[in-house]
């Protein structure tokens, strides 16, 4: 038994030195394979890996310089934005303080031509009343010449006789006629 099993050793030992070669089963490899695969997977896998992270970092970076340049123009148009609102502030209450001054202005011109009609009316109207009453004291004058004249003549009539009453009528005519050229 001992020869028969002796001559199985050297059989199995033979097929086991056939030859070298990798054995892809990871839970049959040993240390000196996973050294292997570790070891082309570092070299050749740096240089991608390498290449990787630096386009990742590369994009990172330009991500982050866009994203602060962006935001440096936000912040200047907000700038810009604000000194906009500030001006149009401005003059908003420029216009409110100029529509003030306006209203005061225009307020304070229909005062004065209100107070101006307003004198002009008590002129027109102390000037109708002076103008009637010199013409109510003209017709009294008039209507008391008129009577007077009447009752002289009434009383002339009666006693003045001819001569005297006709040299009498003359006198008073030409006095009358007179008096009427000065009126007029």
């Amino acid at each position: 038994m001992n020869s028969t099993s002796g001559l199985m050793m050297p059989l199995s030992w033979k097929c086991l030195a056939a030859g070298f070669g990798l054995n892809t089963n990871l839970l049959d490899t040993n240390l000196f394979n996973l050294a292997v695969v570790i070891g082309v997977l570092v070299y050749f896998g740096r240089g991608v890996l390498t290449t990787l992270l630096d386009n990742r970092r590369d994009e990172i970076l330009n991500t982050i310089q866009n994203a602060e340049k962006r935001y440096q123009e936000t912040i200047e148009q907000l700038q810009q934005k604000r000194a906009f609102l500030q001006q149009a502030q401005a003059e908003a209450e420029e216009i409110r303080l100029n529509g003030f001054s306006q209203r005061e202005r225009a307020k304070q011109e229909l005062i004065e031509e209100a107070a101006e009609k307003s004198k002009r009316l008590d002129d027109y109207k102390n000037a109708t009343l002076c103008l009637n009453e010199q013409r109510i004291i003209e017709e009294l004058r008039q209507e008391a010449s008129r009577s007077a004249l009447k009752e002289a003549l009434d009383a002339l009539s009666t006693r003045l006789h001819g001569s005297v009453q006709t040299q009498m009528i003359d006198y008073h005519i030409s006095l009358l006629k007179t008096m009427q050229s000065q009126a007029d």
